[in-house]
């Protein structure tokens, strides 16, 4: 009997009903009258009402003392309806049934609508009234009940309170393989595994007794049919009857197998953009091969191997151009970095042959890949290969024992293999898929990029230390009278070539030229127009003219340079000047029989003279313009220099800084001059650590000279007039001269070539005739007169008697010329000291007889 209702026999009242109503209530609470409104009372044979209900009441707010003995149809119809009200009554009374919808205000004054069910009885009546709106809702909870379950793309189920299944949707019978009928009464155990269906139980006990829900909890197993792992995220909430008694679990489970793979793929996406980033920032950092190598492998170890080795061509870390002999794959190559994550020690790697030595190939190893190999077949394609580390192929040592896969990835830049990159990951880790295949040559790429930049970087660097060692004089230049010490240091240390030189050149006469330039700007091209102006001033100090005039012909020079086939005049009207080269220069000329030097200054730094006890003091010089101005003439002056004097020529790059003026820096450089007498070797180490050289903002130049000019024994100098027996004079002179020297070996040569000499002084020339004798490291001779015309070689014809002279000089002599003087000119010679390094072999007979 429905909870509230009146059993037939009770008193109008109900008060003894209401009493005993718990009595009488058999469902449990929260059955399905508690949600449907439904009241009844019955009709008398009369049509008056004859019981009424406690419910009754309630429901349509009419008391019992007011109903019983009523009129339904006065009570409860409005007026407009009351006569056909009446007619169905009489048919009720006559045994008929009806149903109908009746309006009617409840106890609170609200309106609402009853569906009335009238059942004829022996007595007159029973009639039962349910709430409509109630009803209806019923209706929609259970069509939307329905939807959820015959819908729903998730799988929907429904425990009981002993964890038993009693509902489940299409969806999740679908998944598991059987109807969804037949599910009614299974347990987790009866379609997930042992250690899964543990779980879930636990889980769903634990919602049942405590109604706190479980949310995504995920769940592994496999379905009928399908032996992949599937994976699930299920979340559970306890169920409550309206009276909040708990009635089961329910529970919503996805299938998220697509979706976690879909965060696995996106989290390695992440992880290879992050590996690439960190590749990006941390590879190339150096132009160096190994340094490159060795930055590679640190990105990689251990975020994407476990192990990783590079090994590069031997030919390329060679500097070779042409990498031919490596096309098939089995040319040697260097291991020249290697990484590991599981071992300390260098260990086999998958792809390595066995090593002739027996073991591991270690870093800085050379070895080959034989040809039938898969390092050989990357190498020789240019393809990746993918070694399994259960497969046995090429897996060395380690194969078997550690590694699960290994990639084998060729380096590959500007359409040239320059070696070999080894990834491999130890068992236990994932293997290496399509994407990590992907990774792998784009990381190699990269590396290989940045390798051969530092490889064509080192070539082209030696061809710049090549080109700038020849372009500079030897790190010991000799010269006669002069100790000599010198240093240069680029302002680039990447490129190591500049604009800055300087050079001595020897002389005729034990004269000694030194030279200090710099070109403004830097890097190669200020050191191709350095060697252009060091060979130009070369070629202008053999030609034996002043400082002033090599500077000025220097400047000529200069003014001719980055604009082939232009002269100067071109540039006066305002053509392009973007190309115009200027230098700076200071050329000096030093005797070391008179110990005088002669300076001139193009737009330089003056030189430091430093006098034995004196202060370090700035010569003072004509400052002259820049070479490459133009239009202005060139000064000399001349300085007496004493022995054991310091002279100090220098680029602008020594004394002058951003972070310091120019004065402060000559005098700090005149300061490091300054002191006891040292070694030029130790004296030009102590500039350079004393000021501030390491700034790299200009090169740096450094020659320096100390004068030892040489003693009057060593100079022979005698007038003779001009006369025939002076040639006889001349060869007594000489023998003298050089038996006192003990030359003896040289006597006879000497004789000759000074007896050639003044015969053609008096011949071809006038005045006074000068005979001097200079003993270094060479012997000297020179005869001077008062002619100007130059002596020209020739070759004499058979039938003259003369014109042989010359060509016996320049057969005889290690070296022979002639240069002008301010008073007409001087022809000398040079001969080999007996026994010396610079001696040589005399002329053949052969040589001899071809005078003739």
């Amino acid at each position: 009997m429905p909870a509230g209702a009146v059993p037939p026999g009770d008193d109008a009242g109900g008060a003894r009903t209401a009493r005993r109503a718990p009595v009488w209530q058999s469902s449990p609470p929260g059955s399905l009258y508690d949600y449907i409104r439904v009241v009844s009372f019955s009709l008398d044979r009369e049509g008056r009402i004859s019981q009424w209900s406690n419910r009754a009441a309630e429901f349509f707010g009419v008391p019992a003392e007011d109903a019983i003995g009523a009129d339904p149809v006065a009570a409860f119809a409005p007026p407009e309806v009351q006569g056909r009200g009446h007619e169905r009554l009489r048919d009720i009374l006559d045994g008929r049934e009806w149903n109908g919808l009746v309006p009617y205000h409840d106890a609170a004054g609200r309106q609402g609508l009853a569906e009335v069910y009238v059942m004829p009885a022996d007595e007159g009546a029973l009639c039962i009234a349910v709430d409509v709106a109630t009803l209806r809702q019923i209706e929609t909870d259970l069509a939307a009940s329905q939807a959820v379950f015959g819908q729903s793309p998730m799988g929907f189920v429904l425990f009981d309170t002993h964890l038993r299944l009693i509902r489940v949707n299409d969806r999740f019978a679908t998944v598991f393989g059987r109807p969804a009928d037949q599910h009614r009464g299974r347990g987790p155990h009866d379609f997930l595994s042992r250690v899964e269906a543990d779980r879930l139980s636990a889980a769903l006990r634990q919602v049942m007794e405590t109604g706190e829900p479980v949310l995504d909890m995920p769940l592994v197993g496999t379905v009928p049919g399908d032996p992949a792992r599937r994976r699930w995220s299920m979340s559970l909430y306890r169920l409550h009857s309206g009276t909040g008694r708990p009635i089961g679990v329910a529970g919503l489970a996805m299938d998220v197998t697509g979706r976690q793979r879909a965060e696995r793929e996106a989290a390695h996406a992440r992880r290879n953009l992050a590996l690439l980033n960190e590749a990006g920032s941390r590879i190339g950092t150096s132009l160096d091969l190994e340094t490159t190598a060795r930055e590679l492998l640190d990105v990689a170890v251990p975020s994407f191997c476990d192990l990783a080795s590079v090994d590069l061509y031997q030919a390329l870390l060679s500097g070779e151009e042409h990498l031919t002999a490596t096309t098939d794959g089995s040319g040697e190559v260097r291991r020249v970095a290697f990484a590991s994550a599981v071992s300390d020690a260098p260990v086999a790697m998958a792809g390595d042959d066995v090593h002739p030595s027996g073991g591991p190939v270690s870093v800085g190893a050379v070895h080959r890949y034989r040809f039938s190999s898969a390092a050989a077949r990357a190498l020789r394609t240019a393809q990746p290969q993918v070694l399994d580390g259960d497969s046995g192929h090429d897996t060395g040592d380690l194969g078997s024992t550690l590694v699960q896969s290994t990639l084998l990835v060729p380096m590959v830049a500007r359409d040239t293999v320059l070696g070999l990159v080894q990834f491999s990951r130890a068992k236990g880790s994932e293997p290496f898929t399509e994407r990590d295949r992907m990774l792998a040559e784009e990381l190699a790429a990269r590396a290989a990029i940045f390798i051969d930049n530092a490889r064509l970087y080192r070539r082209e660097h030696e061809r710049a230390l090549i080109l700038q060692r020849s372009l500079l004089p030897p790190d010991d230049p000799e010269a006669a009278g002069l100790d000599i010490a010198c240093r240069y240091l680029p302002g680039s240390m990447e490129t190591e070539v500049g604009g800055d030189w300087f050079d001595v050149i020897e002389l005729p006469g034990h004269r000694t030229a030194l030279v200090v330039g710099d070109v403004m700007g830097r890097g190669l091209r200020a050191a191709v127009a350095m060697g252009e102006l060091r060979t130009a001033v070369r070629t202008l100090a053999m030609l034996d003219l002043d400082p002033a005039e090599v500077l000025g012909a220097l400047d000529e020079v200069v003014g001719g340079l980055g604009a082939p086939g232009r002269t100067r005049r071109a540039k006066d009207h305002g053509d392009d000047l973007s190309e115009v080269y200027l230098a700076t220069c200071v050329y000096a000329v030093y005797d070391a029989v008179t110990r005088r030097c002669t300076i001139a200054n193009a737009g330089h730094l003056p030189p430091v003279l430093v006098e034995p006890g004196e202060s370090p003091l700035l010569l003072e010089l004509p400052r002259g313009v820049p070479l490459g101005v133009g239009g202005e003439p060139f000064e000399e002056i001349e300085v007496q220099l004493t022995d054991g004097a310091l002279l100090a020529l220098y680029t602008d790059g020594l004394v002058e800084s951003r972070s310091h003026p120019l004065d402060e820096g000559l005098d700090a450089f005149r300061d490091s001059l300054a002191g006891p007498a040292r070694p030029l070797e130790d004296v030009c180490d102590h500039v350079l650590a004393t000021l501030d050289t390491a700034h790299g903002e200009d090169d740096i130049a450094l020659l320096m000279a100390r004068i030892r000019g040489l003693t009057p024994d060593n100079v022979g100098d005698w007038t003779l007039e001009p006369q025939p027996t002076s040639v006889a004079r001349a060869r007594e002179l000489a023998r003298e001269q050089l038996l006192t020297w003990g030359l003896d070996g040289l006597v006879d040569t000497t004789e000759l070539l000074v007896s050639e000499l003044v015969t053609n002084a008096l011949r071809h020339g006038y005045g006074d005739i000068r005979l001097r004798l200079l003993l270094d490291s060479t012997l000297v001779c020179e005869v001077w007169d008062s002619a100007l015309m130059q002596p020209r070689r020739r070759r004499a014809r058979d039938t003259d008697e003369g014109g042989r002279g010359l060509q016996l000089v320049a057969m005889l002599s290690q070296s022979w010329g002639s240069r002008r003087t301010h008073r007409g000119k001087t022809v000398w010679f040079e001969l080999a000291l007996r026994g010396g390094e610079s001696a040589g072999a005399g002329p053949s007979v052969d040589d001899l007889l071809s005078l003739f």
